[in-house]
């Protein structure tokens, strides 16, 4: 009998094109499928709750998949936590309802994107961050937050080459807050996310942080459906996928 796993994965997306399989790319999809397969001895293919961009991170990636197997869960763990070759660990694994399916049973996402505001660079952890030396006004970036808390339609910063139907999303929470030794965090929260969406909003948040633009503009960049109007997008090292709802 076919039982319905589901998997709680982390990985340092560095040197990965991306989640989603590639032929001839190193993706993480297919190293966990391939590793999965070798330790069930049947051919495994999962689902994950979304798809990170080449150069992402993940804390809290989640996949499912089906199997027919009696290897209990802790082993299961362990063994692909053992076997794996490239930077990815399964933090969790449980069995999960028949139906439950990672990417259409999620309620909400959540990402952490990582900015050291300092005139020095880091040695240690430069893959994880996006360094900006001039000082950023997190009261007026967190101004612009505020705008996008609720249902809106985010075609401004969406980059092309992601299917959908819609590019409305509801933003459900967006800050940027300070932590030690000049590193900044944006957090946000949303029933989804449109290509590079996150990447493009922080840009532009980026841009009214060193006073290139009002909060206003901010608005009517938002509000105008036209990617050409927002930010640069910011680069994928300092992006991480922290937890997926359900």
């Amino acid at each position: 009998m076919k039982k319905n796993f589901k998997l709680v994965v982390e990985y340092d997306g560095t040197d990965f094109s991306g989640w989603q399989r590639q032929k001839d790319r190193l993706t993480v999809q297919e190293e966990i499928e391939r590793t999965l397969s070798t330790i069930l001895n049947q051919e495994i293919k999962i689902s994950g709750s979304g798809r990170t961009d080449a150069g992402v991170h993940a804390l809290g990636q989640v996949a499912s998949f089906t199997a027919s197997t009696r290897i209990g869960l802790p082993d299961l763990k362990k063994g692909f936590n053992s076997l794996i070759k490239h930077p990815i660990v399964v933090r969790e694994c449980t069995l999960a309802h028949g139906d439950f399916h990672a990417q259409y049973s999620a309620i909400s996402k959540e990402y952490h994107y990582m900015i050291l505001n300092r005139e020095t660079p880091c040695a240690v952890g430069r893959n994880y961050l996006w360094h900006i030396r001039p000082p950023l006004d997190l009261d007026l970036m967190n101004q612009c937050c505020t705008l996008l808390v609720g249902e809106h339609d985010f075609k401004s910063f969406e980059n092309t080459g992601s299917p959908r139907t819609s590019t409305v999303r509801e933003i459900f929470s967006a800050q940027v807050s300070s932590r030690e030794d000049h590193r900044l965090v944006f957090k946000i929260c949303a029933s989804g996310f449109l290509k590079n969406m996150v990447r493009n909003i922080l840009g532009t948040l980026v841009d009214a942080g060193r006073g290139k633009i009002e909060v206003q503009t901010f608005k009517e960049i938002l509000n105008a459906g036209d990617r050409s109007l927002a930010g640069a997008t910011a680069p994928a090292r300092g992006l991480f996928l922290y937890r997926v709802n359900y």
